[in-house]
């Protein structure tokens, strides 16, 4: 990549969420490139993919490819390869199952992922976690796999035992998807959530300035950005809501959409 291109993008993400994930990415691909070989990266949400894909398109002698371990994963990890480099690099990402008494505790993703941060676990070194009744199935790099069969025994008051899985093991992601046909005032965020999650626009408004809505994967900054056909909105606790199409005006000035909610 050029010296020009380098710097459009890092000023293309300065000042957002992805400015520390650019760099990184940005410094695996140059030494991608000036080795020939191939750079595995930390576990990237999509966001972050995207950012990934950003990159390898200003590099043409390198190709990216991503795997979260099992079909649908999330949280993928990107790996950066040469064209002229034929060997196929591992993945290197190992399951670790925590299993606790599954008729007497509900255990959620933030108390999940709350204890392992509480072990000073950084998140870039864990995949998804695919949670079942009594059990999580944690996808991790497999260098951090001992550390948690070690040292995970509690999550909450809940005490788990750790083993090791497969990842085969893991079923493919299934989402339920509800199509949701509506006419709001106008594309601001705050009216997309609203009507897609299924709340008054002064709770969605509330839960932006909360910081528990995400805008393709970034905060919202302020409840009049507007969405386009393809924006991602995520909401804590509530799911994923995808912008499928923009119908037009209504009689009556509105706005139609048609939006694709993922439970």
């Amino acid at each position: 990549m050029n010296m020009s291109n380098r710097d459009k993008i890092l000023r293309y993400y300065r000042g957002t969420e992805g400015e520390e994930v650019a760099v990184r990415l940005i410094e695996a691909a140059e030494q991608t490139s000036q080795s020939g070989k191939f750079r595995r990266t930390e576990f990237l949400d999509p966001y972050g993919q995207e950012i990934a894909e950003v990159i390898a398109a200003n590099y043409s002698e390198l190709t990216v490819s991503f795997e979260g371990g099992y079909p649908g994963a999330e949280r993928q990890r990107a790996i950066f390869r040469d064209r002229t480099f034929e060997v196929e690099p591992p993945w290197e990402i190992n399951v670790v199952k925590a299993s606790w008494g599954g008729g007497f505790y509900h255990l959620t993703h933030r108390d999940i992922l709350g204890a392992l941060m509480g072990l000073g676990i950084d998140r870039a070194v864990l995949g998804d976690f695919s949670i079942r009744e009594g059990e999580v199935k944690i996808i991790c790099d497999e260098k951090v796999s001992e550390f948690l069969l070690r040292e995970v025994i509690c999550i909450g008051s809940v005490k788990v035992t750790c083993t090791t899985d497969t990842l085969d093991s893991i079923p493919p992601k299934e989402e339920r998807v509800k199509e949701i046909k509506a006419t709001v005032a106008s594309l601001r965020v705050d009216s997309i959530a609203a009507v897609g999650f299924g709340m008054s626009r002064s709770r969605a408004a509330s839960d932006i300035e909360a910081d528990k809505l995400k805008l393709n994967w970034q905060s919202v900054k302020s409840n009049s950005q507007t969405v386009k056909v393809g924006d991602v909105l995520s909401m804590r606790g509530r799911g994923r809501l995808e912008v499928a199409a923009i119908t037009g005006m209504t009689k009556k000035g509105r706005t139609g959409v048609c939006l694709k909610r993922y439970m």
